[in-house]
């Protein structure tokens, strides 16, 4: 059985906060029904970012929801957070499993079919596979990929499969009838103006 019990993930990005600080936003998200975060804040030095993570942790494991470090494996083992996110030409997973053990969650970014198969024979917990759909934080990882690779993922692999890039309460219907487990957002959430409608809406989409 999957360990995998959210079908909304959050990457933050506090960039696109519109000038808010990000805490208070996570805050509203998890008090609307947000169930895991992945700190994702890449231009953040090691003792910034550490400070962040702790702050964050401590909101999560509050609220009783997840966190996930974008690809530090060295901060999720010096905080004992819940997991790590690793980039497609991170570290391979079996590696990481090593390191961590077998009680923390891995998920994977990836961009094909053939990335989805590839982590779940290494042991991923769930992959997070786009972009889907356009959207301007994803354009560097190439032309949107449409719907038909989630379905073709979720049909040969066992593992969740989230769908990531420019999803929407209305989009994020679609991506479940396709056949993922989830969706990732960032800007969804974090530069709408209510976030924890924006979390309610995309909740209310997944689950319907």
């Amino acid at each position: 059985m999957s360990r995998i019990d959210f079908s909304l993930y959050l990457v933050t990005d506090r960039r696109q906060t519109g000038g808010r600080p990000l805490v208070p936003l996570l805050r509203e998200a998890i008090a609307a029904g947000l169930r895991a975060v992945q700190l994702r804040e890449r231009d953040l030095a090691t003792r910034p970012l550490l400070l962040l993570a702790e702050e964050v942790l401590r909101l999560t494991r509050g609220q009783g929801a997840r966190m996930l470090i974008n690809d530090r494996v060295d901060l999720v083992m010096a905080l004992g957070a819940d997991g790590v996110h690793l980039r497609s030409d991170s570290l391979p997973v079996a590696v990481v499993r090593r390191l961590l053990g077998p009680d923390r969650v891995i998920g994977v970014s990836v961009h094909s079919v053939g990335e989805v198969v590839r982590a779940e024979s290494e042991g991923a917990d769930f992959a997070v596979l786009g972009p889907v759909y356009d959207t301007t934080s994803k354009r560097s990882y190439g032309l949107p990929i449409g719907l038909s690779p989630i379905e073709e993922a979720c049909q040969r692999c066992r593992i969740p499969v989230f769908a990531i890039g420019g999803i929407t309460a209305s989009r994020a219907r679609a991506v479940r009838r396709a056949g993922a487990s989830g969706v990732a957002v960032i800007s969804s959430i974090l530069t709408a103006e209510c976030v924890a409608s924006a979390t309610r809406d995309l909740l209310d989409a997944v689950t319907a």
